[in-house]
């Protein structure tokens, strides 16, 4: 698993327009002031923003990530947290001393059912809280439609099942299989759509996204994707999508 801070930058505007502020704030009370937080596969520490713009009171970060070019843009960006860069799939060095809330952002699609139920049973011998944002749920809708839309959706959401580096990844059914397992350890668990809209004002990340979509499907063996993209990116202007997503909020103890 790897993206590079261009990607992460490009998608931020949409992210944070995505976020549920319902469940969003429900975390941050949970919180409270001067909460320890630890943020999974942080990138450049968007999370950490998305909190600090909702209101979270001093959080005490701990932004973890395998990849040191982007601990250092977190550096820059968020320089009282403390930095950790170590390999996400061991679950049992996470540093979850202390900590009352994990965090995470697009990050749980990536990951497999056995690395995910290994998290969560983790957390909850802790009763570490844990709010997710940003699951990719596998509905992607645009306006107008292409005759194509459905298959290449289809062939995505095959590609999204394959080893992003933890094992076969969950891809679509992540926030279900999440909801499920901290339910199963008696949290109190909320979830909301968090779905991108994108329209003229976010062209280059359309643009970007189409690039992505048709590559992944092009490499399961669709032959239509190369055209699907070319007719998608010639209309982009005018079009607008809407790439679904899903929140969660788990919360120990019923809540």
């Amino acid at each position: 698993m790897g993206f590079d801070a261009a990607w992460l930058d490009l998608r931020a505007p949409a992210d944070d327009r995505a976020r549920d502020p319902g469940l969003m704030a429900r975390a941050v009370a949970h919180a409270g002031v001067g909460a320890r937080l630890l943020d999974l596969g942080c990138g450049t520490g968007a999370t950490a923003r998305a909190f600090a713009e909702a209101g979270a009171i001093a959080p005490r970060w701990c932004l973890v990530d395998n990849d040191p070019a982007l601990l250092a843009l977190a550096r820059e960006r968020h320089p009282a947290a403390e930095l950790r860069c170590q390999d996400l799939r061991d679950i049992d060095a996470l540093p979850l001393d202390g900590i009352g809330m994990v965090t995470a952002s697009a990050l749980f699609d990536l990951v497999s059912g056995d690395w995910l139920e290994r998290l969560v049973a983790r957390l909850a011998r802790g009763r570490v809280a844990l709010h997710a944002a940003l699951s990719y749920d596998g509905e992607m809708r645009w306006t107008p439609e292409d005759p194509d839309d459905a298959a290449v959706t289809e062939r995505f959401n095959r590609h999204q099942r394959g080893d992003k580096g933890f094992g076969p990844a969950l891809g679509p059914e992540a926030a279900v299989r999440l909801i499920a397992l901290f339910e199963a350890h008696g949290y109190a668990v909320r979830s909301a759509p968090s779905p991108w809209r994108l329209g003229p004002r976010d062209a280059a990340l359309h643009e970007a996204l189409l690039a992505g979509i048709a590559d992944a499907a092009q490499e399961t063996g669709l032959r239509a994707a190369p055209d699907w993209a070319a007719r998608r990116r010639a209309g982009i202007g005018a079009a607008q999508a809407e790439i679904g997503h899903v929140d969660v909020l788990a919360l120990p103890g019923g809540g």
